[in-house]
């Protein structure tokens, strides 16, 4: 099974990807932004980093790799797919250096392409269920009865920065960073574009399987 890493702008799809090659394939999946979350602060790298974030800092990127280097060694010979990492050029040299070491490679990096007005629509028609979690969407999946949630009829709430403003900012912030990754990896021959819209998962499955 191939070892990838996602791109993709902001509700582009990438969650909801991750979570079906978890749950149909076994794979293993690895956000910076959990890892962070859950560190072990009994060892001395989680310790380094609580201190960091404690004094309202940037865990910095060497820092943020080296926790890496240790989720991937505990999961050694499992495939694992990386979401939110790398997601600059400079975290893409970072992370194959951590591979190198561990002799792990990445072999696939898929781009999700989602046209913008897709995206805007995805990110600011989301609303949810302050109850049981559900999660729906004003254009592409909305509640049976406006405003209340199908499973427990409580009222559905959209978070606040869930609005064009804030979202044109995160798309901006993206492909700023991203547009260079993408050459990045084009120029390894490891990326690969699919459609982030229509019959994505089962062209993802066909990529990790059959090339």
């Amino acid at each position: 099974m191939k070892n990838i890493l996602f791109i993709a702008p902001p509700a582009g799809g990438k969650g909801t990807q991750s979570g079906l090659l978890v749950e149909n394939f076994g794979y293993i999946h690895i956000s910076t932004g959990d890892l962070l979350r859950d560190i072990d602060e009994s060892s001395p790298l989680g310790k380094k980093i609580r201190e960091i974030q404690v004094s309202g800092k940037l865990v910095d990127d060497e820092t943020v790799f080296e926790l890496l280097e240790e989720k991937l060694q505990s999961i050694k010979g499992k495939p694992f797919l990386l979401d939110g990492c790398a997601r600059t050029v400079r975290q893409a040299e970072l992370l194959e250096q951590v591979l190198y070491k561990l002799d792990m490679q990445l072999d696939l990096v898929i781009e999700l392409d989602v046209p913008y007005d897709i995206l805007l629509k995805r990110a600011t028609g989301r609303i949810s269920c302050p109850k049981c979690k559900a999660i729906f969407n004003k254009y592409f999946k909305p509640p049976h009865e406006e405003g209340v949630c199908d499973h427990c009829h409580e009222a559905l709430v959209s978070r606040n920065d869930d609005n064009e403003e804030t979202f044109k900012t995160r798309y901006e912030t993206y492909l700023e960073n991203a547009t260079p990754l993408i050459e990045y990896y084009k120029n390894l021959g490891k990326l690969v574009k699919i459609d982030g819209i229509n019959n994505t998962y089962e062209m993802i499955s066909e990529k990790i399987q059959n090339d």
